[in-house]
């Protein structure tokens, strides 16, 4: 039974999500959060499997939310899957550096978001197109480099993916258009415990620590353009 902490501000949003996701029998919302502070002082109490977390919220955001349960040592290790409009490319960047493990667009369709939380919720990750998108284009903005610091170089990032079989190629290249290890394994007609395999190999190769990094490698190493 994946358990589950539901934060969102809008009360109608929330019964909506929770019938939805309760139409899976092993998927059971514990509790529900009206802001990113309530988020976060959930989780320290229920201890659920997944955390899912809307951006916009008054008060505390989605992304500080994050950054409090992250901070937390007693929940520092819960997966959180944030569920969003997207409607800003700065807010799905700034999740991914506060700790989220997914994104998915509100807009999704019903199944996707019960995948989505299955995948995150057993140490997977999901990454949207969209969130995908948000994270090359914030990629392709330089940023200036620390002081002391040796920024990496192209030879580098080259010889790194050069060090990837063809399968995790092409499974680096499918996350970072946005599909689940679910859709992965679909795809390419193997297991979805493969797919999670191939995903997390390319990850330690590519010096990723999450799949918005590995989306980041997946670009900056032009294994796809």
């Amino acid at each position: 039974m994946i358990r589950i902490v539901l934060a969102d501000d809008q009360a109608m949003i929330r019964s909506g999500l929770r019938a939805l996701l309760e139409t899976d029998p092993g998927i059971k919302v514990d509790d529900e959060a009206q802001d990113g502070a309530d988020a976060a002082r959930l989780a320290r109490r229920h201890r659920p499997d997944l955390v899912v977390m809307d951006l916009r919220m008054p008060r505390v955001d989605g992304v500080e939310a994050t950054r409090r349960i992250r901070a937390d040592p007693d929940t520092a290790q819960i997966p959180i899957l944030v569920l969003t409009t997207f409607d800003s490319d700065a807010h799905v960047v700034a999740a991914v550096k506060a700790g989220a493990n997914g994104f998915l667009g509100k807009a999704a369709e019903p199944h996707a978001l019960i995948a989505a939380v299955h995948d995150v919720a057993n140490g997977g990750a999901s990454l949207s197109p969209t969130a995908a998108r948000a994270l090359v284009q914030h990629t392709a903005k330089p940023e200036p480099t620390a002081p002391h610091t040796t920024p990496e170089t192209n030879t580098e990032r080259e010889r790194r993916a050069a060090t990837l079989t063809e399968r995790e190629r092409q499974v680096a290249a499918l996350v970072a258009q946005g599909l689940t290890n679910r859709e992965i394994a679909a795809h390419l007609f193997i297991s979805p415990l493969t797919a999670k395999t191939h995903v997390n190999r390319a990850m330690r190769k590519l010096h990723a620590s999450d799949r918005g990094q590995l989306v980041v490698a997946v670009f900056e190493t032009g294994l796809i353009n």
